[in-house]
């Protein structure tokens, strides 16, 4: 047995997966074998969960099916709510707000029963977090800004019904579309801590709830998720200094400070999710505040063709984009990592149920480094 060591396990093989592909140099990113610039323009957010899911695009009727079961599953239970409206008013954070709701959703589940060998049950089990968390989510945010929960509507998608739960107010089709575009940017991405975390709950043969609990878990850890929103708060920084952003940055970078959203541990190139969302917030800044667009777009063409760090390998990931188009859409900064999460549900359970079908508990190894041959010593004689 090799005994390199490989300090998180990068480069290292642990699995197969038909779910998703990055070519780090080439800037390209498939879902199943479709590139993400097809499934973003032609697809709604449920026909990549059925693509993910499923192993093939629905037809109109599968659609149908698949988006029907998806609505029915989206009321949660009332003591769920007050449970929710309990941490809201702790004032918890949004993303352990969301872990705790996550693990809390398996009390209400009629399957309980059902042992994860079961892969059709546990599909339908991940098919009801994946259809409640945005209900979760829009509750907590309501109950802290002191006012009641808004019911799902039956009659949005499952992007549009989001934003009207969070907002009070139905989305017009641009928010509604380019929400639903987000999400799907951001439903797997190989295997990634917070996937790579949920697969290994899932080897124990755990069922879906612990495996997204512990996805939700590992998300929120800075190196992780939340960079959208440090792409934000930077921005704030700038628009209130009144400096040209490029003065900004450069003042920044001398000062020893990483600008948040550059960089990414496969991209090598300008992430292709970045590239869509930024043509999305061009179209948000057509009709609102341009502001965000225009800080965004000036740093990064004086970071990539002035300071040249395309050429050192560093470029705009999905996170410099998304944390001005969720701003641009209304949503508080502290929600980013939870719609994150909320979109990645998808691929984490996608992932686990793949793993489990031809399961191999996954237990590495460590190199010990500690003392040898240490003496006990009784603990009167200490």
């Amino acid at each position: 047995m090799a005994d390199d060591l490989k300090k998180g396990l990068e480069g290292v093989l642990v699995a197969e997966s038909q779910l998703s592909s990055i070519d780090g140099d080439a800037g390209r990113l498939i879902y199943r074998g479709y590139p993400i610039e097809e499934l973003a323009e032609g697809a709604s957010y449920e026909e990549v969960l059925y693509l993910l899911w499923h192993g093939e695009l629905p037809d109109a009727d599968e659609l149908e099916s698949f988006t029907d079961a998806m609505v029915a599953e989206r009321a949660v239970d009332d003591a769920i709510l007050e449970a929710v409206r309990s941490l809201a008013e702790a004032d918890e954070t949004p993303m352990a707000a969301l872990r705790t709701a996550t693990s809390m959703l398996s009390a209400m589940e009629s399957e309980s029963d059902v042992g994860a060998e079961d892969f059709d049950a546990s599909l339908r089990k991940g098919r009801r977090i994946t259809a409640k968390i945005p209900t979760v989510l829009a509750a907590f945010e309501r109950f802290r800004q002191g006012e009641e929960p808004v019911d799902p509507d039956p009659d949005l998608g499952h992007a549009a019904n989001f934003l009207y739960m969070f907002t009070g107010e139905e989305p017009d089709d641009v928010a509604a579309e380019t929400f639903d575009q987000a999400l799907i940017l951001h439903a797997d991405h190989g295997l990634n801590a917070s996937t790579f975390t949920a697969m290994v709950i899932g080897s124990t043969m755990a069922d879906v709830y612990s495996s997204l609990t512990g996805g939700v878990g590992a998300l929120s850890g800075p190196l992780h998720g939340g960079a959208n929103q440090d792409v934000m708060e930077v921005l704030f920084e700038i628009e209130e200094s009144h400096l040209d952003p490029r003065d900004w940055v450069e003042q920044a970078t001398d000062e020893g400070r990483r600008i948040p959203g550059f960089g990414h541990r496969v991209y090598n190139v300008k992430d292709p999710r970045a590239k869509i969302l930024q043509r999305r917030s061009a179209e948000l800044a057509e009709t609102g505040d341009d502001t965000w667009y225009e800080i965004t777009t000036t740093i990064e063409d004086y970071l990539t063709e002035e300071k040249g760090l395309v050429e050192k390998g560093i470029a705009p990931n999905v996170d410099f984009y998304s944390g001005s188009v969720y701003y641009q859409l209304g949503i508080p900064i502290d929600t980013y990592t939870p719609i994150f999460a909320m979109s990645r549900a998808g691929g984490w359970i996608a992932h686990v149920l793949e793993y489990q079908r031809d399961n191999r508990l996954i237990r590495p190894r460590a190199r010990y480094t500690g003392p040898e041959d240490q003496t006990f010593v009784p603990l009167e004689e200490r």
